[in-house]
């Protein structure tokens, strides 16, 4: 039986705000504060002290309409930490409301920030608006994926009506440097078209910004996606100067998955100096 909802007439409101400061060579999460059903766990250290990695845990276990969620995450100066959840983000039907999601990412002076959700899930009928900001100092680095799912394919439903829109933007010390934002309508001509999902139900997209990656490490990627996902779907990379961003097109979200790790545990080690890492959240 999954998860009991939230009447449709009384929409939640939630906050959290997460401080990560760097300590006498630990990363140590020296604030959190929330409001409504958004929490943080017990802060892990997988990599080592310089690294904490920390779980955000929604209790409802899915967004219903009108709902809003607020997500403030800082690394200050030299404060390492991954931000990922313990299952897949569920935004179900709208029932006349429009559910949003803020999520502001700020990182200080040679900080590093992951954030690494796992899948999330446009049910049928959704009307959600997204707002992804990360905000890097000097030698901040950031790496980031998403993989979204249009319907439950597999319980045999598809993404036939709803409106999703998001909007992600990048800026380093001020300057905008990646924006892209996105409207998609369930069974608009955009669901198959070329420029669209192309006539996919997944789409997954990595962006790291850092140190800038070796070429036959975008190669090896690209060789690597075509082998996990056996030619089931669109794989391309690209480097803009420091910046790197991976998209995955297909109908399987663990296809999507493999792929997108794939990418993340070549880019990892060579951005952050880290070797690949799976969150410990997506192996339970």
């Amino acid at each position: 039986m999954g998860p009991r909802l939230p009447e449709p007439d009384k929409p939640l409101r939630a906050r959290l705000s997460l401080d990560f400061q760097h300590d006498a060579g630990k990363t140590r999460l020296v604030g959190k504060d929330h409001f409504g059903p958004l929490l943080v766990q017990k802060p892990f250290y997988p990599d080592g002290p310089d690294m904490c990695q920390a779980v955000i845990i929604h209790p409802p276990g899915g967004v219903v309409g009108g709902d809003n969620l607020e997500i403030a995450v800082k690394a200050g100066r030299l404060a390492n930490a991954q931000i990922t959840t313990p299952g897949a983000a569920k935004w179900y039907k709208a029932n006349g409301h429009v559910s949003q999601q803020g999520i502001k990412l700020d990182i200080g002076a040679g900080g590093a920030l992951e954030w690494v959700p796992q899948e999330t899930i446009f049910f049928d009928n959704v009307h959600v608006e997204l707002d992804h900001q990360v905000l890097l100092q000097k030698e901040a680095s950031y790496i980031g994926c998403e993989i979204l799912c249009f319907g439950r394919t597999a319980s045999g439903e598809s993404f036939t009506d709803g409106q999703i829109a998001q909007r992600t933007s990048i800026r380093r010390d001020g300057k905008l440097i990646w924006f892209e934002q996105i409207r998609l309508r369930g069974g608009s001509p955009a669901m198959k078209n070329p420029l669209g999902l192309g006539g996919h139900t997944i789409c997954a997209t990595l962006i790291a910004v850092g140190k800038p990656v070796p070429a036959e490490l975008l190669n090896e990627a690209r060789e690597n996606a075509v082998e996990i996902s056996d030619r089931r779907g669109d794989f391309g990379i690209s480097q803009l100067t420091s910046l790197v961003v991976a998209r995955y097109l297909g109908n399987s979200s663990e296809i999507a998955r493999r792929v997108m790790l794939n990418s993340w545990g070549l880019i990892r080690p060579a951005m952050l100096g880290r070797q690949a890492m799976v969150p410990r959240m997506w192996n339970t």
